[in-house]
């Protein structure tokens, strides 16, 4: 593993390091946004991702604030689901035009960004994690293409050579389906989780706190917050001293809760907002002992 040394020799003294998830917690596309309210009232949007010429996630102007806000002041960590390719589309609020994260985790743990540069040291970790902790990702994509029924399904995908997702009509998932999936994938070391129209098949030692656990130690940050929507993202929540959830996606419907997890009630691209805002106030209020026992 690489040595404590870190590219952001600036911010090894600060005490507060900043991980967040990024679809349906910190941005969202149009289908998340879920803005009930009239539309005079809509909140102003500013798009922080386009593919293709087309704008396809946003977060509101006061969060875009909030966010440029907070990572002047902190170590800030996206930690996302998406592929490196995927995440490179997003344009996060900085304090320069520009700007890109210290650090950022991309493939659910798979890959760790240091200044925009795969960290080689990381990646040969990860590998040699799941080739003792579960199986070989070809077992999984052949069982995919045998379940997925393609009336239902619009896409097959591996993310770097990593896990595999699939594209679905949700609502038209056969009862118990999805049941059957997470059990066959659990027998052989993988996890499964449903965000929106993806359903994501991921090796059970991939996960996002593991490339967290190495910022921190890379770093020495005291302090950790967090948030995020899935079960992915769960892990990633009980790695903090603090941590929020948005009041939609995966754990907001089953209840999931924790200590240290703060539930919140908004939803949507609000609730994005609200997130930053937690980060920012918990900063702000300068408590630099950890909280966790």
């Amino acid at each position: 593993m690489s040595s404590p040394t870190s590219p952001v020799n600036a911010l090894m003294d600060s005490r507060f390091l900043v991980a967040s998830d990024l679809d349906r917690t910190l941005i969202y596309s149009n289908r998340a946004l879920a803005l009930d309210v009239p539309d005079r009232l809509a909140p102003r949007l500013l798009s922080v991702e386009v593919h293709d010429g087309r704008a396809l996630s946003f977060m509101t102007e006061q969060a875009a604030r909030l966010l440029a806000e907070l990572v002047q002041s902190v170590l800030f960590v996206p930690a996302t689901t998406r592929t490196r390719a995927q995440y490179e589309r997003v344009n996060l609020p900085g304090p320069t035009p520009g700007w890109i994260p210290s650090y950022a985790i991309c493939a659910n743990g798979g890959q760790l960004l240091v200044d925009g540069v795969p960290d080689q040291d990381w990646q040969a970790e990860v590998q040699s994690r799941l080739a003792s902790g579960s199986a070989p990702l070809d077992e999984v994509v052949e069982h995919l293409a045998i379940v997925a029924d393609p009336e239902w399904t619009h896409k097959r995908r591996t993310a770097d050579h990593l896990f595999a997702y699939l594209v679905v009509e949700r609502a038209e998932l056969p009862d118990g389906w999805l049941a059957e999936l997470t059990g066959w994938c659990a027998e052989r070391g993988w996890t499964v989780s449903l965000q929106g129209r993806k359903v994501y098949a991921v090796p059970a030692p991939l996960t996002k706190s593991s490339a967290l656990a190495e910022v921190e130690r890379r770093t020495g940050a005291a302090t950790v917050l967090t948030a995020g929507d899935s079960l992915l993202d769960a892990d990633l929540l009980l790695a903090a001293d603090q941590a929020w959830r948005p009041g939609h996606g995966e754990l907001a419907d089953t209840d999931w809760t924790a200590p240290r997890v703060t539930a919140l009630t908004q939803a949507g691209v609000a609730a994005g907002e609200e997130i930053v805002r937690q980060f920012l106030a918990r900063v702000r209020a300068g408590v630099g002992a950890p909280v966790r026992a």
